[in-house]
């Protein structure tokens, strides 16, 4: 009965996950369009291309992208640095300098 908890927990876990990148990359398309036309509306209000030198331009993109880079640190960076996976191989890894000595 444990094993089927288990698997039920390990595949829930898994299905979250992938609607967490799921989400994450649904942000990054919609930030990118949108200031993709962001871009595109203020060379053609201004007529050239001169406007893109506005600094008003990019700070959407700019404020937005820290925004961004935080939903990917959330979805991607912890678990990498420091998660449990990251735990488990430091553990892992002490246990064997250990059981070297040990040996030694």
């Amino acid at each position: 009965m444990e094993k089927y908890y288990k698997e039920d927990f390990g595949y829930n876990a898994a299905k979250k996950k992938v609607k967490e990148i799921k989400g994450f990359y649904v942000h990054l398309l919609v930030y990118l369009f949108v200031n993709v036309a962001i871009v595109a509306v203020a060379a053609y209000q201004n007529g050239d291309w001169h406007a893109l030198n506005d600094i008003w331009t990019y700070s959407t993109a700019f404020f937005w992208g820290i925004g961004l880079f935080a939903h990917w640190l959330a979805v991607f960076g912890p678990n990498n640095l420091f998660g449990k996976d990251w735990e488990e191989r430091k553990v892992k890894e002490l246990m064997e300098k250990d059981k070297k000595r040990n040996w030694e």
